[in-house]
């Protein structure tokens, strides 16, 4: 449930950072929150291929000349992808989550039955003596 937690907190910094940067910018510091998803374990090693070939397909935008430093943003479709990712890892942590409700659930029904057993053969045990 953690890691699902901090994926979904690493995913929504993520794309807003992406989403702020619609315009041109320098390219390095801007990509370091998309970067930094590679490091999650519950990221797909198919979406950290995938942001490999953004970052390296990003490396050639930089320009030398002073007027055209930044680059047109064109990060839609990872932005789409760390998107589906997240709409995953939450509906994944929702199912936990539920999961963890119906076993804690499960698990009190237990206990007010086995007390009520206990109560009615202490009952029972003193009405025989």
């Amino acid at each position: 449930h953690k890691d699902y937690s901090e994926s979904v907190d690493a995913l929504q910094h993520a794309i807003a950072v992406l989403k702020e940067q619609t315009h041109d910018r320098k390219q390095a510091a801007s990509l370091v929150q998309v970067s930094a998803l590679k490091d999650l374990s519950l990221i797909p090693d198919s979406a950290k291929r995938a942001i490999d070939v953004f970052l390296q397909d990003s490396e050639g935008l930089e320009v030398s000349a002073p007027e055209a430093d930044g680059y047109e943003f064109q990060s839609h479709g990872i932005v789409g992808m760390l998107e589906k990712l997240l709409d995953e890892f939450i509906a994944e942590r929702t199912k936990l989550e539920k999961e963890e409700m119906n076993g804690k659930h499960a698990y009190d029904m237990l206990m007010q039955d086995l007390t009520a057993q206990i109560a009615q053969a202490t009952q029972h045990r003193e009405e025989k003596s």
